[in-house]
């Protein structure tokens, strides 16, 4: 029997990819952190690692460096769960030795098991029958019911929609310890918190198969962790938008009991700007969120593109020569089709004037600049897919 090793902080993951390993055969251990991991695998001698990059104490990433200090250990597979969003810590993991990288996110658990059968083989036993998550599977033989999956994966949803209110409680608390902290060492604790909270939630969204909280919460999470990283980048333009993404978050927890697809909307966003480097910039941070955009100098140009056809957001720099972003905000407002559509201002002044023209022009949002390129990624996201959230169904009676 093929045995595996799963390293992960968050119980509730570790135990579901357990739990369905042994459905499907395999021996499975779990271990809390990196240093349990390590210890636990000596003795257990696993034919396969998996392991969560963003772990406490010691860092997935150096967890796997010690594997691969041991000679026994030189060749296993190690298999890392990730954040797409964090690039940069993923690059590490592939030099560090990862075998195979996958997002924590969007990463069914058909999907991981697939992975499992392919880096290890099958597992070598027969198959178990039935699973409870955290809980004991039955040890009758045969391939799981028919169904059964499915079933799994609607008691995962309901489980996990019961345990928003309390997240989302944590979230308040967190953005509202943010929002009063008095020192740049209050502020980092806040932020500690909340990137805490949400890296469970991207997991635990993903498992349950809500890919619209799994995704907001995954570019969330990295938001966090790169003004953590990087205290000087706190600023009243990254509080909004961590304010704005906790706001959309409990919006998305309310819907998410109701049956609605949860596909990740396609887009068609406009980015004006006189600048070069500004237009690259922001398009390079809608790139990473998947989300399509067409870019444009001349305000005029891009007016009459907007009179042609619609869009799902659009991004304006206020100083531009001709037509500067105000007017052409008001301008597009005119147009029907357009009356609707986020605005979102990109500007260089965060004063109360320009905050206060953006909204009389008919902006519903601004960043300034230099900005970072995942907090303009999420507040991108928010507008998108609140812009195509379907009408709240009524409650039954």
């Amino acid at each position: 029997m093929k045995k595996i090793l799963i390293i992960e902080d968050d119980q509730n993951i570790a135990n579901v990819h357990r739990n369905k390993l042994v459905v499907d055969g395999y021996q499975a251990e779990t271990a809390p952190d990196g240093e349990a991991g390590l210890k636990l695998m000596r003795t257990y001698q696993p034919d396969l690692i998996v392991l969560d990059l963003m772990l406490p104490t010691i860092s997935g990433v150096d967890v796997i460096k010690e594997i691969r200090k041991e000679a026994e250990f030189a060749k296993t597979p190690v298999i890392v769960f990730s954040n797409t969003y964090l690039t940069n810590l993923v690059q590490e993991a592939w030099r560090a030795g990862a075998s195979k990288c996958l997002s924590k996110s969007s990463c069914s658990l058909n999907d991981f098991l697939d992975v499992v059968r392919q880096t290890v083989g099958a597992s070598g036993a027969v198959p178990r029958a039935g699973a409870a998550v955290g809980g004991v599977v039955p040890a009758s033989a045969g391939p799981p019911a028919a169904g059964f999956d499915a079933a799994f994966q609607s008691d995962l949803r309901t489980a996990f929609v019961q345990s928003l209110p309390a997240t989302l409680y944590a979230l308040r608390q967190g953005l509202l310890g943010l929002i009063k902290a008095e020192n740049e060492a209050a502020q980092l604790r806040n932020i500690h918190e909340l990137h805490r909270r949400v890296h469970a939630l991207s997991g635990n969204a993903g498992l349950a198969g809500l890919a619209q909280i799994a995704h907001l919460s995954s570019a969330f999470e990295a938001l966090l962790k790169e003004i953590y990283d990087k205290p000087k980048s706190i600023s009243p333009s990254t509080t909004r938008t961590v304010a704005a993404a906790v706001d959309f978050l409990s919006l998305l927890f309310d819907r998410a009991a109701q049956p609605d697809r949860q596909d990740i909307p396609a887009s068609k966003i406009l980015v004006v700007d006189d600048e070069a480097i500004s237009r690259r910039a922001i398009v390079y941070a809608l790139e990473k969120a998947k989300l399509r955009s067409v870019n444009i100098e001349e305000p005029a140009e891009a007016l009459r593109l907007l009179e042609e056809g619609e869009f799902d957001l659009v991004f304006l720099d206020v100083d531009m020569p001709g037509m500067n972003g105000f007017e052409l905000c008001a301008k597009l407002r005119a147009l029907p089709h357009l009356k609707k559509t986020p605005v979102i201002f990109v500007t260089s002044l965060d004063d109360f004037d320009n905050r206060t023209n953006s909204m009389m022009a008919g902006g519903n949002d601004f960043i300034t600049k230099p900005f970072l390129f995942i907090e303009l990624t999420v507040k991108a996201l928010i507008h998108v897919m609140r812009a195509r959230l379907p009408a709240k169904r009524p409650s039954a009676g």
